[in-house]
């Protein structure tokens, strides 16, 4: 059973979602506050399949968390804000959550982007591929992780692996705004989508791809970007 850690200072809140998400087959566990959230995550961080980070806590706040979470670990996040400012949106996703969900929402709203995400991540897909190799780079699905070819980790948020994962899976095809935004984020495009241009360009540094001529992910004017290297994909 996939095991989902909640943090949120509404005890109402807390309740419900457990409730729902365990009806929904999850394993779920709740925290009050960041130090009860950090003290849990240490005790199940392998183990866990998502966190859930509420942006408002009495004793810091999600930001916080998302930063000290990813330190550590490649485990997806989602966070949960009552703002209705973009920038603490963008914010959430520079950081390395993978998704957020803005309040008030309703529990079916959020089983749906927990279930998009570990799709997306490969959890619900045991058939697919956990390797895909390109000119020295290794993505490994499972462990979330891009290695090069010095072996050494390249260092990707959580949303910069999963951009980098759409496109070699999609290697070759011409990718617009929305299906990037919708592959990566499980949404349509939106005011987000100009974050996404911020977010390819770093992940191009990352790859050392940068430069007025990319050579892997591949401007095409006035129709969106394509992975342009040759991509292998296998299980060991």
């Amino acid at each position: 059973m996939r095991k989902i850690l909640i943090v949120d200072d509404d005890q109402k809140t807390r309740t419900l979602l457990k409730a729902y998400l365990e009806k929904n087959q999850y394993d779920v566990g709740l925290a009050q506050d960041g130090q009860t959230f950090m003290a849990e995550f240490n005790r199940y961080a392998d183990e866990l399949s998502l966190v859930i980070l509420d942006v408002m806590l009495p004793d810091t706040d999600g930001f916080a968390l998302c930063k000290a979470v990813r330190s550590r670990s490649n485990v997806p996040i989602i966070m949960l804000t009552a703002s209705s400012d973009e920038t603490d949106r963008v914010v959430g996703l520079e950081l390395g959550a993978d998704d957020y969900v803005s309040k008030p929402y309703s529990p079916r709203e959020l089983l749906a982007r927990i279930k998009a995400i570990h799709r997306r991540t490969g959890m619900d897909n045991a058939a697919a591929p956990r390797y895909y190799r390109f000119v020295g780079f290794t993505l490994d699905t499972v462990a979330r992780t891009v290695t090069g070819a010095d072996g050494e980790i390249v260092p990707l948020t959580g949303l910069d692996f999963q951009l980098l994962k759409y496109f070699v899976e999609h290697a070759g095809d011409i990718l617009d705004r929305s299906a990037l935004c919708e592959g990566t984020r499980g949404r349509d495009s939106g005011p987000l989508d100009r974050f996404l241009d911020v977010q390819i360009s770093r992940l191009r540094l990352r790859l050392n791809d940068g430069g007025r001529n990319p050579l892997l992910i591949k401007t095409v004017r006035g129709a969106g970007y394509v992975f342009s290297a040759d991509v292998t994909a296998s299980n060991a």
